[in-house]
């Protein structure tokens, strides 16, 4: 899938951040973002991945993601028509085997108490990927 392939190019370059990601996290009931990266400091970003005009016309969501995060990116590959998208947001172009910021968003830090929340689930999310990556029969317990 064309999004998958920016998700793991986009997580592939935030490393070079000591950025950490997970993808398809939920953050409350009905969302569900392609990455989110939790930064050295506690920061969080949100990446969407989107692989066409089409694709982002489709996703009238992507608003509900920013009370989630401090900084909000679009990834999308290099024929993609950026003009399109927010100005006000972040750019990444990706690929499956890397990527690079080109506009980084504003910053716009999340309450105290959600920070808290939304870090436990990446943690949870993350800890139970591990646990299903070792274990794979884990899954028919939950």
């Amino acid at each position: 899938m064309p999004g998958q392939l920016l998700a793991r190019g986009v997580c592939r370059h935030l490393r070079s951040y000591d950025f950490v990601c997970v993808e398809e996290l939920v953050p409350r009931p009905g969302r569900r973002v392609d990455v989110m990266a939790l930064g050295p400091k506690g920061e969080i970003w949100i990446i969407e991945c989107k692989s066409s005009r089409t694709d982002f016309q489709a996703d009238h969501k992507w608003h509900d993601y920013l009370e989630w995060c401090d900084r909000y990116f679009w990834a999308v590959d290099q024929d993609f028509p950026t003009e399109i998208l927010p100005e006000d947001t972040g750019l990444i172009i990706a690929d499956g085997y890397g990527a690079e910021i080109v506009r980084m968003s504003e910053i716009k830090r999340i309450l105290p108490a959600r920070r808290k929340a939304i870090t436990l689930k990446f943690a949870r999310h993350s800890a139970r990927r591990a646990h299903a990556y070792r274990d794979p029969g884990v899954a028919r317990f939950t």
